[in-house]
């Protein structure tokens, strides 16, 4: 499909011609303009005696041009399908952007002799990432400048910063296709000249060995995009000449490299969903030899951080919720662990950060993560009270050992994020800054509460919940229902300020934290993983049971999102209750699982046997068979539905939502909207910059605005 414009300036005439071969040819200001048609080519994929047709596996050569054309044809059916909403979007897009104050900056932290931070100037879509010498009223040293950088590309991307022991030199990642493939580039912070060698196809950062002239990368398979080897490179010599240090031959582990917050080790990690493997090398020794903290035992996770002559460990080993460990550094395998801090049943042990004096500990209870301090000389200890009933916490960046201030960042529904200064020792914090939300947002004008809806098996699901106040609960409210459920991740309940434009028009918005995530710890993942990942959608479909139950909402007002994972549960929820929702936005949904998780040569398939299952396998065949959306569609009514992909997604590839699209076009029995949008110059992640992302995000709020026949 082409679209040709002609437009002839001394007259009024505007002709768009829109071809495409299976599509009827109409005007694109046509509002009944017909949908285009994916052309039909029968593969068969047979598997433990079972065969599946699957008529537009086609879609997966992006480098035909009947793909591009067809992409091309949904994008124009899409547009003028919302070509009604097009002064909303851009009144919504002005809304969110208008939000955001446009010369900002970042609070800075102090490591090494300097003060980071980064800022944004008016007019500029990307960061500038700058630093001062010793103090804050010194004079300012530009870093990086990604405005500069992002000249001439559609997609621009930093990957990690790092800066060498001696603070002159800086190598950092640049992405300029959306793959997440990083082209490593090393700065001499000094002249400002970039060093000849460029390392390509990394995962985006370095570390430093204390020689100040010797930096350890990842590389990605440039088929698979899984990080499976690290090498050494020394300055100013050939990049064919570096020396690789670990091959991770195991398809089902990445590898990643890092350096310890005491600046002693060098630490390279490998990494599956249920195993973790570290080797460590003394900083100060770069061509010496890594060994192996502890030998990688399926099950068994822990991850490290070092302190005086020990490592602390936080690991599962007999202890589902994990719990906190150390080792002497002269003797690392397990057998020589011991205890710091005990499993306990109902506190998940996320995070921890190593101070001189302190040990704070990141726990998760109840759904709501709290920040223990543990002073070492006393073992006294207390939690931060932050008062609020629903909300987020976390350690924020804390790259300095000999300091009683732990900084950390709080948010919640209502709170704009905000970053604090926490004195450890005489426990009095200090607000350092609070996002700012131009336009008269106040967050006394919004409630937030935990509700909890009961699933089908008697299992109590929570939900966040936030709304302007003055909400009647009289089931006339539309309401935008959230969730995402896989590999452990929790979507924390914290602020958004895009979503005041629709609360502020009168609607809800819930997460649902379904099983798979990890909001009441370890077994609330493992309840929503592979034979049990049924429960992630089912619990979704009863936390919009409940709602409409309750009287917050209705199934005429009733309105659902998730991406990748999350967009995966939408396909799945709507496959077994298409009726209870009037509109779905799935964002880069996973929804080809069985054909995706059969093929490894596609981005993430092998790290992933162990949170979808390996398919290979009857068992785990039939059972993913029995809700992968795409396998799933059937002749029935769905509802009204926004589909988005990125045509360079490295992490759900573009052709499974474009599939999705056409099997759903061609089955379904209602005349609701079937949209789809690819962005053709991005991945995963949309758009890049500052400010251009929230197009997408206006899109998507235009839509749900206009089922609910919300104009303005």
């Amino acid at each position: 499909m082409k679209s040709i414009i002609f437009v002839i300036r001394n007259g009024l005439v505007l002709v768009l011609l829109l071809l495409y071969a299976a599509a009827c040819r109409q005007s694109q200001k046509t509002p009944d303009m017909k949908a285009p048609i994916a052309e039909k080519i029968e593969k068969e994929l047979t598997l433990h005696g079972h065969t599946r047709i699957d008529p537009y596996y086609w879609l997966r050569d992006r480098e035909n041009k009947k793909v591009i054309d067809y992409l091309n044809a949904e994008n124009a059916y899409t547009e003028t399908m919302l070509k009604d909403t097009e002064k909303l979007q851009e009144k919504l897009f002005d809304e969110i952007v208008g939000r955001i104050r446009k010369d900002d900056s970042s609070v800075p932290f102090f490591d090494n002799g300097y003060w980071y931070y980064t800022r944004y100037e008016e007019g500029k879509e990307y960061a500038i990432h700058c630093r001062k010498k010793e103090s804050l009223k010194s004079g300012e040293e530009i870093l990086l400048d990604e405005n500069v950088l992002a000249v001439g590309y559609d997609y621009f991307a930093v990957g990690g910063r790092s800066i060498s022991p001696n603070n002159k030199l800086m190598v950092y990642g640049v992405d300029t296709v959306s793959r997440r493939k990083y082209t490593l580039h090393i700065k001499d912070l000094a002249t400002g000249e970039l060093y000849e060698e460029t390392i390509p196809v990394t995962a985006g950062y370095a570390a430093w060995a204390n020689d100040n002239k010797t930096i350890f990368y990842a590389q990605k398979d440039d088929v698979t995009l899984r990080s499976h080897k690290i090498f050494k490179h020394v300055l100013a010599t050939p990049v064919n000449q570096d020396e690789q240090v670990c091959f991770e031959k195991d398809e089902t582990f990445n590898t990643f490299v890092y350096k310890t917050k005491s600046d002693k080790y060098l630490v390279i990690g490998s990494s599956s969903t249920l195993s973790d493997e570290y080797r460590f090398l003394d900083a100060d020794n770069p061509d010496g030899e890594f060994s192996i903290l502890q030998e990688r035992e399926r099950g068994l996770e822990y991850s490290i951080g070092h302190f005086r002559d020990h490592f602390y460990i936080v690991t599962n080993l007999d202890a589902k919720n994990f719990r906190l460990m150390k080792t002497p550094v002269t003797a690392t395998s397990k057998e020589n662990w011991t205890e710091v801090i005990p499993h306990r049943e109902d506190v998940y042990l996320s995070d921890i950060e190593l101070f001189r004096d302190y040990l704070v500990v990141a726990e998760r209870k109840e759904g709501l993560m709290n920040l223990r301090v543990i002073s070492w000389d006393t073992d006294d200890e207390h939690y931060l009270d932050f008062g609020e009933e629903v909300y987020v916490s976390r350690i924020s960046i804390n790259p300095e050992f000999d300091t009683k201030i732990l900084r950390y960042a709080y948010s919640s529904l209502t709170t704009p994020n905000s970053t604090f200064d926490y004195n450890m020792e005489s426990r009095k914090k200090k607000l350092m800054k609070q996002q700012e939300v131009l336009g008269g947002f106040e967050s006394s004008n919004y409630e937030a509460k935990r509700l909890y809806a009961q699933a089908g098996d008697g299992t109590m699901i929570p939900m966040s919940v936030v709304y302007r106040k003055g909400m009647e609960q009289d089931g006339t409210n539309p309401c935008l229902l959230y969730g995402y459920g896989s590999y452990g991740h929790t979507m924390d309940p914290y602020f958004r300020s895009p979503q005041l434009s629709l609360l502020d028009r009168g609607f809800i918005f819930a997460i649902a934290h379904v099983r798979g995530s990890q909001i009441n710890g370890r077994q609330w993942y493992e309840d929503g993983k592979l034979f049990k990942k049924m429960n992630t959608f089912t619990d979704f479909n009863d936390c919009a049971e409940f709602l409409i139950a309750e009287n917050y909402t209705s199934p005429e007002n009733l309105f659902a999102m998730g991406g990748s994972a999350g967009g995966l549960l939408m396909g799945a929820v709507i496959n077994l209750k298409p009726e209870m929702y009037r509109g779905v936005v799935a964002a880069v949904p996973f929804v080809d699982v069985v054909t995706t998780m059969l093929d490894d040569d596609i981005p993430l398939t092998t790290s992933e046997f162990d949170e979808w299952g390996d398919p290979r396998q009857k068992e785990y065949y039939e059972y993913m068979l029995s809700y992968s959306p795409y396998d799933n569609v059937e002749a029935k009514n769905y509802p009204n539905l926004l589909v988005t992909t990125g045509l360079h997604d490295s992490q759900v590839q573009y052709w499974e939502p474009a599939k999705w699209v056409a099997k759903l076009r061609d089955m379904k029995t209602d005349d609701n909207l079937l949209i789809m949008h690819t962005n053709m110059d991005a991945g995963h992640g949309g758009k890049s910059g500052r400010f251009r992302r929230y197009h997408e995000t206006a899109r998507e709020y235009a839509f749900f605005l206009k089922l609910a026949g919300i104009k303005k």
